[in-house]
């Protein structure tokens, strides 16, 4: 980020975290690897004791928490997705807390951008993006973005298929699918970085 000559901008890109558990338990057997991926960097990362274990299995489906025994294997994909989204929004948690206390030459290289904002305001959010870059904003560019949030369809049974959807649909989609006791797990688990975020 200090080397002049590659002039480096950094884009984060947030989504909700109620509406990230929702997409990773619908793919959830596409993910299970990427999962566990996720819960060995906290292994390796995070020292252990009693502070830790508290917070740990937060975000674990019911029945999973008594007597350390392994998860059944009907749960065992759940179990590892809710571990890598706790993970997630740690992650997400220590570079939003970066970013407050950044030095001024990586404020102006860095910026955030919240999923809900760009499926809402698409334009807006694209001009504002490129102009961060330095980048004009091509008319055939703005169209596709338009496009590709504005689809007939919201939802797609295969998962990282690309195509055109109703993603204001999708923002909210959690609402309807994820079980009472799932949000407040995971508004638990990730409640500092929502709350920076205002989710």
């Amino acid at each position: 980020l200090r080397e002049p000559g590659l002039n480096l901008r950094v884009v984060q890109l947030f989504r909700d975290p109620r509406a990230v558990h929702n997409s990773r338990l619908k793919a959830r057997q596409a993910l299970l690897r990427e999962s566990v991926q996720v819960l060995r960097s906290r292994h390796r990362a995070e020292p252990r004791g009693p502070a830790r274990q508290q917070q740990q299995h937060l975000l674990m489906p019911p029945g999973l928490l008594g007597g350390g025994r392994p998860p059944q294997p009907q749960h065992r994909a759940e179990f590892f997705l809710g571990g890598a989204l706790e993970v997630i929004c740690q992650s997400w948690l220590r570079d939003l807390l970066l970013a407050r206390r950044a030095p001024d030459w990586l404020r102006r290289r860095y910026t955030q951008l919240r999923y809900e904002d760009l499926v809402r305001e698409p334009r807006a959010e694209l001009r504002r993006l490129l102009r961060f870059a330095g980048l004009t904003v091509p008319p055939a560019l703005e169209e596709f973005v338009l496009n590709m949030t504005r689809g007939a369809a919201y939802s797609s049974d295969r998962p990282f298929l690309i195509s055109a959807r109703d993603a204001r649909e999708a923002v909210h989609a959690w609402r309807e699918r994820l079980s009472r006791q799932q949000v407040r797990q995971v508004e638990a688990a990730c409640g500092e970085a929502m709350s920076i975020l205002a989710y």
